[in-house]
């Protein structure tokens, strides 16, 4: 597999790379990638085939799409890339723009109607195009209404300002219940979701996964790495510089658990059987996984971005998914017993009745 083993997204017709250059280092100076070097990244990806690039609106305070805005324009390779960028997060307001009370704008934040429209306008103008190929409700706000959420986005895709719409990180009842009131009533409806998933990560495996399956809808894990903590950098007992993993992220020391631990050493075993680093054999892994559509890849150097492309060649045995699948496995929930063997035979009068996609 690579770059050009290209998929669908979820049950839609748009087209994808198994792996999606995420560009949240682009425009950032503190921790990203310079401007030079997110150039390469760029180019190193369309290189070996890539067509999935993924922005949001807030990514160094609007410079991620600024610069990959001129990237696929000075490319000429706006027809041949799916851009996909995000809405959802608070733009902020100006001093002069700020009430009394230091407070900003609460309508610049959202899945409000005026906020979708007011955040796409400005996408379109830093990124320089008049259409996005899939826009991500970067967030739920917890408030708006599901019916307004597809209302406005479905109006943006009869439009032609979006080609599709997809959730991140929302629970999994508001991703059923909008593919449900979609198909009822005849709108477009959400193609993915985007959620955090990695060996250290499997809680979406709960709720988030079956919800997939059943509508249709492509998981597209984001920090399949855990911020750096199952690239294998990090030794059991030390604490990382400032206290916290690498990058922008919201995980703090809470990825050092002792299970944690043990998960990476079985993943370092497995990479040295493999002969291949452990964030190649973490990305495999997670590639494999029912319902993942594309994996959502971010680099700061060339380098990082070529370990992550080297994965879709890593092609796990059996025993090493097995191992792996065991040591991360999550704790069972009330909804994982509901569905177990046991509970099964109580119900089909001792027998182990096995249900459709369970052969």
């Amino acid at each position: 597999m690579d770059l050009t083993s290209y998929r669908t997204v979820g049950r839609s017709g748009l087209v994808v790379s198994p792996l999606a250059l995420g560009t949240m280092t682009f425009g950032t100076s503190r921790w990203g990638a310079a401007d030079a070097d997110a150039r390469r990244l760029f180019d190193n990806y369309l290189g070996q085939g890539g067509n999935f690039v993924d922005t949001a609106d807030i990514y160094g305070g609007g410079a991620s799409e600024a610069l990959l805005g001129r990237f696929i324009r000075d490319s000429g390779t706006r027809d041949q890339l799916v851009l996909a960028t995000k809405f959802g997060f608070n733009a902020g307001s100006s001093p002069l723009e700020a009430s009394a009370t230091g407070r900003g704008n609460p309508n610049a934040g959202g899945a409000g109607a005026k906020n979708i429209h007011r955040a796409l306008d400005g996408s379109l103008k830093r990124l320089g195009t008049d259409y996005i190929d899939l826009y991500w409700m970067h967030i739920w706000d917890g408030v708006t209404p599901v019916e307004e959420i597809l209302h406005t986005l479905g109006d943006l895709v009869r439009a032609g300002k979006i080609r599709y719409f997809a959730f991140s990180d929302m629970p999994a009842w508001l991703a059923m219940k909008a593919a449900t009131v979609a198909s009822e009533r005849r709108l477009p409806a959400p193609v993915a979701m985007q959620v955090e998933y990695s060996l250290v990560a499997r809680d979406v495996e709960r709720e988030h996964v079956p919800v997939a399956l059943e509508a249709g809808i492509a998981l597209m894990p984001w920090s399949p790495l855990a911020g750096g903590f199952l690239s294998g950098k990090y030794q059991r007992g030390e604490t990382p510089a400032a206290g916290r993993l690498s990058g922008a992220n919201p995980f703090g020391n809470s990825k050092f658990s002792d299970k944690n631990w043990d998960i990476l050493a079985v993943l370092r075993q497995v990479a040295i059987e493999q002969e291949r680093s452990a964030a190649e054999v973490a990305l495999a892994w997670l590639l494999g996984r029912p319902a993942v559509g594309a994996v959502l890849v971010g680099a700061s150097a060339p380098d990082q971005l070529a370990i992550n492309l080297a994965a879709l060649s890593c092609v796990l045995t059996a025993d090493q998914r097995q191992r792996l699948d065991t040591v991360s496995a999550t704790a069972p929930g009330f909804t994982d017993s509901l569905a177990s063997p046991a509970i099964r035979r109580m119900v089909f009068g001792g027998h182990a009745v096995r249900g459709w996609g369970e052969f």
